[in-house]
Order: C-alpha cells, then sequence, then structure tokens
C-alpha cells in the first residue's frame, strides 16, 4: 500500500496524532478516559473508552483512567468500582488511576491566581439572577453588578468560601471571559460553588467544589494529557476549554480538545436519567439487566469484549451524529461467538420422542463436535437412549410438501443430529387442547453418523437430548428494550411509551444435553440451531439459568 493510500485510510483522530508526532509537537501520546462516577457505564462510553485507549494503544502511548469527582451529590464509590470492572473488562488497561479531586488544591491554587489577574470574581447574585443576565445566544448578555469587585474582596470572599462562612447558593465564583459572546459557556461561567456534601474521597474537607469545565482541562494539562478526546456536545465548550489553558501559567504538553460524534444505537436509549427510571419503575431489574445498553448489562446478557470492540472499530469515528443499526453490533457479537462457542444440545419446547424399535434400557455415546470453526476443540460423547425430547416445532401433524419441509410429520424422516436416521409412526394427541404430547418414531440402526450404510438421503437435521440424562433448567429469552428505532426522538410520545413488552420471557422447562450441568456463570454456548447463550448469575446449584445473548438469524425485521 503507498503512503498515500495509508493517509487516506486514516480516520481524522488519527490524522491529527500522526501530524503532531511528525512535527516534533509531541515525543508520546497521552489520552485519558473521565467518566463521572454517578452511574454505570453503556455502549456510549463503550466507543469513548475504545476511542481513547486505542489511540494511544496504536501510538505506543498511554491513557489514564481518571473519575471526574466534582459533584458529591451524586457520587458514589459503587460506580467507580463498576466503571473499573468495565474498562477492564473490555480489555483495557490504564497507566494510572487519577481522580480530579486528587488536584482540589491545585484547582483552588490556580483559581487564585485568575482572581489576581482579575480574570475571576466573587458573585452574589441568585441563581436565577445570573441565569437571566446570561440571556440568550442572538444578543448580549448583562455584566453582573459583581463584575468588577476590587480584587482584594473577591479573595477574601473565595477564601471565606472555602472555609464554611456562607449557605449554599449565596456566593459563587465566576470566571472574567465575555458575557457578549454567542457561545454562552463563554458567559463568565461559574468555577465553583458552595456545597456542603461529604465527598465520597475528601470526606468533609471541602464545602466548595470546581466545575466540570473549570476541572477538566486543568486536569488533562497536570496529567500531560496530549489529547483530549471526546464526544460531540463537548465542543461548545472547547474554546472554555482552551480560554482557561490561555489565561494559567503555560503547560507542556498543552492538551488538545479533539471532539468525535457520539454512538447513538437504535432500539435505545442510552440517557442516564432514563435509564435510572427504568431501573427505579421497575421495568427492568436492573442497571445489569441484559436488556440494558450498560457495559454489565451487555456483559450479563454474553456480548463479548471482543464482539463489543469490533462493532466500535466497525461503527468508525466520525464528526457528525448518525444512528447505528443495533443489528451491527449483533452481528459483531454474533461473528466473535461463532468462533468460540461450544456447540450444544437445547430442547426450549420439548415434545417427547419414544423410539418404539430402540432397545429399552440401552444407551450409546454418541460423538458431536464442539465447534466446527475450531477444529482444536475437539469432540465430546453424548448419551443417546430410546427417550428423547426434540423441538415441538420439529414436527407437523399436516406438514408441507417434503421439498419444503425438511422435518418431521407422519410418516417422515430426519436424522437427529451425530446420532440415527428416524421415522414418525403414529404420534398421541389430548383431545380436550389438540396438543400432540408423544411422538413414536422407528430408527435406521445402519443409519448412525459416521457409519451410516443405510444409503437413505434426508436433508433435515434436528437437535435432541435424551430424556432420561437430561438437565431442566431455565431460559430467558431476551429481545429489543424498545420498538421505535429512536425512542429518544419523537418529540409527541415519551420513550416510555416505545417499550417492548415481549422484550423479556421465560423459558422454565427446557432440557438441555447433561454436560450443560456442570457449566459455570458466564459461560457461553451456541444451542443449535437456537442462538448463543450464557449462564446468568441468578443460576443456583438447584437450576442453571441462561440467557440468551443474540439468535443465530435476525428475525427483528421479519416481526
Amino acid at each position: 500500500m503507498s503512503n498515500t493510500e495509508t493517509q487516506k485510510s486514516l480516520n481524522f483522530i488519527e490524522q491529527i496524532v500522526e501530524d503532531d508526532l511528525k512535527s516534533g509537537k509531541h515525543e508520546h501520546i497521552m489520552t485519558r478516559f473521565p467518566p463521572e462516577p454517578n452511574g454505570y457505564l453503556h455502549v456510549g462510553h463503550a466507543k469513548a473508552i475504545c476511542t481513547s485507549f486505542g489511540i494511544a494503544q496504536q501510538y505506543g502511548g498511554k491513557t489514564n483512567l481518571r473519575f471526574d469527582d466534582t459533584n458529591p451529590v451524586k457520587e458514589d464509590t459503587e460506580y467507580v468500582d463498576a466503571i473499573k470492572k468495565d474498562v477492564a473488562w473490555l480489555g483495557f488497561n490504564w497507566e494510572n488511576e487519577r481522580y480530579a479531586s486528587d488536584y482540589f488544591d491545585q484547582l483552588y491554587d490556580f483559581a487564585v491566581q485568575l482572581i489576581k489577574d482579575g480574570k475571576a470574581y466573587i458573585d452574589e447574585s441568585t441563581p436565577e439572577e445570573i441565569r437571566r443576565m446570561r440571556g440568550v445566544p442572538t444578543s448580549p448578555g448583562e455584566e453582573s453588578p459583581y463584575r468588577n469587585r476590587p480584587i482584594e474582596e473577591s479573595l477574601d470572599l473565595f477564601a471565606r468560601m472555602r472555609a464554611g462562612e456562607f449557605e449554599e447558593g449565596t456566593k459563587v465564583l465566576r470566571a472574567k471571559v465575555d458575557m457578549a459572546s454567542p457561545n454562552m459557556h463563554m458567559r463568565d461561567p461559574i468555577m465553583y460553588r458552595i456545597l456542603y456534601k461529604a465527598h465520597h474521597r475528601t470526606g468533609d474537607k471541602w464545602c466548595i467544589y470546581p466545575m466540570y469545565d473549570w476541572a477538566h482541562g486543568q486536569s488533562d494539562a497536570i496529567e500531560g494529557i496530549t489529547h483530549s478526546l471526546c464526544s460531540l456536545e463537548f465542543e461548545n465548550h472547547r474554546p472554555l476549554y482552551d480560554w482557561y489553558l490561555d489565561n494559567l501559567p503555560p503547560f507542556n504538553p498543552r492538551p488538545r480538545q479533539i471532539e468525535f460524534a457520539r454512538l447513538n444505537l437504535s432500539y435505545t436509549v442510552t440517557s442516564k436519567r432514563k435509564l435510572l427510571t427504568l431501573v427505579e419503575k421497575g421495568i427492568v431489574s436492573g442497571w445489569d439487566d441484559p436488556r440494558m445498553p450498560t457495559i454489565s448489562g451487555m456483559r450479563r446478557r454474553g456480548y463479548t469484549p471482543a464482539g463489543i470492540r469490533d462493532f466500535i472499530d466497525r461503527a468508525g469515528l466520525a464528526k457528525r451524529e448518525n444512528i447505528i443499526d443495533v443489528g451491527l453490533l449483533e452481528f459483531s457479537v454474533k461473528n466473535d461467538l461463532n468462533k468460540t462457542a461450544t456447540r450444544v444440545m437445547a430442547v426450549l419446547d420439548p415434545i417427547k420422542v419414544i423410539i418404539t424399535n430402540y432397545p429399552e434400557g440401552q444407551t450409546e455415546e454418541m460423538e458431536i463436535e464442539n465447534n466446527p470453526e475450531d477444529p482444536e476443540s475437539g469432540n465430546r460423547m453424548v448419551p443417546f437412549s430410546r427417550e428423547l425430547y426434540i423441538e415441538r416445532e420439529d414436527f407437523k401433524e399436516n406438514p408441507p410438501p417434503p421439498k419444503k419441509w425438511f422435518r418431521l410429520g407422519p410418516d417422515r424422516m430426519a436424522r437427529l443430529k451425530g446420532a440415527y436416521i428416524i421415522r414418525v409412526d403414529d404420534y398421541v394427541k389430548d383431545e380436550a387442547s389438540g396438543e400432540i404430547t408423544e411422538l413414536h418414531a422407528s430408527y435406521i440402526p445402519e443409519s448412525r453418523s459416521g457409519s451410516d450404510t443405510s444409503g437413505l438421503k434426508v436433508k433435515g437435521t434436528l437437535h435432541w437430548v435424551s430424556a432420561p440424562h437430561a438437565g431442566e433448567v431455565e431460559v430467558r429469552l431476551y429481545d429489543r428494550l424498545f420498538m421505535h428505532e429512536s425512542p429518544d426522538g419523537d418529540k409527541e410520545h415519551s420513550y416510555e411509551e416505545f417499550l417492548n413488552p415481549d422484550s423479556m420471557s421465560v423459558l422454565d422447562k427446557v432440557y438441555v444435553e447433561p454436560a450443560l450441568l456442570s457449566a459455570k456463570v458466564g459461560d457461553q454456548f451456541q444451542f443449535m440451531r437456537k442462538g448463543y447463550f450464557c449462564v446468568d448469575p441468578d443460576s443456583t446449584a438447584e437450576k442453571l439459568v441462561f440467557n440468551r445473548t443474540v439468535t443465530l438469524r435476525d428475525n427483528w425485521k421479519k416481526t
């Protein structure tokens, strides 16, 4: 590939990084992932994680995990621990674990310097007055009557704010920027507010806390971040990010904020507030409910780190917002599981088959391939007996013509996976319900897989489970939580109106081959012809619970 072709293949962030390295602006790349520990990470954060860590890895750099813990009202160590688990599970290692609270003393000193330089002041206006004076983007705002108060007075009041002499809401520290700017973030933004709330790390040491815009860029600079990668919603914050850096002593390296389009996934809501509502109303079982777009929910559902990373890579980096089809995520996860998941037999909607000409009490061991995509995975032995379970849908009392129906019907034949060809001779029907309760079949002894001398040709191959050896498990079938492609985007309806009433169904009498009974939480399998499943943490010693991760085919568009 030529250099020109290589250049064309770079995304815009890679191009910036390469230019910075080639020009000598930076010798090493340092990025950061800065979540606020006020909730669980979701698929949108997964993109931010893969982007910040991935760019650094690609160019031999490093990444800090920094918690933006500047609002103690909503933050908790529970979220800190969950975030660290999620980042590590996705496959990334951080260079340093940092917190904005690590820099509270430095940020305070920086703020004092801005006051001394006449670039910040204490404002005693009420929140309502400040909001009114800021005005609207199309006309200049109104300067606060405190904007030009003496420097010494602001210094004294700021120190007394820190000492806890004033009530919440009575005073704030504001940067003196530009009240006429069309960018509302530049209209004398608040840097500090009074907040009497214990912090999860600093306890009661502080009663004033820095705002995000003030803490973020300075934390980047302190840590030596070269490229501060964030979602497009922070594009309007960048002028303020740069203004703060411009008005403090120079940092080397000086960080550069670069924005990319956030990940908007179809049939999904990622607002923390809305996700919290789903949890609080009991619509889902918790933040890790397998229907949730949280990383913990995707992990519990059985999505793989490699599948998620592949999805993020396929979705790509862009400068404009768009909606990515959730089917692409499912494809990436399915593609990864196809390489790794053991193929097993599980009957979700069972009907019993009695092979009338098979010797009573006899059991054979049938050899089944674990994964045709992975020859080194080997084979396993599965017990076969006179009484079996097959899927109810694999038998029709009045089947279509043989050229259109390759499964079982009266006097129809099909092969049992890894075993024999059978033919249905008779069936038992419940007179009251009209439901078929049992099939009577015969097997062809010469048709055993691997040594078939019967000469019979059948197209249908069915999975099965030996009834005397089967384990009984619970299976939870999950589908998309919302029925609208953009549940957030409809201005006339609440996102809750688009909830899918069939997003979860429970099958409590599913039969599986005995090998599955030793499965552990998190183990992943392909249930032949049914999809990919994993063992849920709700499993007990008495009964395993399996979650369906994804189907083998995309049935959503058909419904």
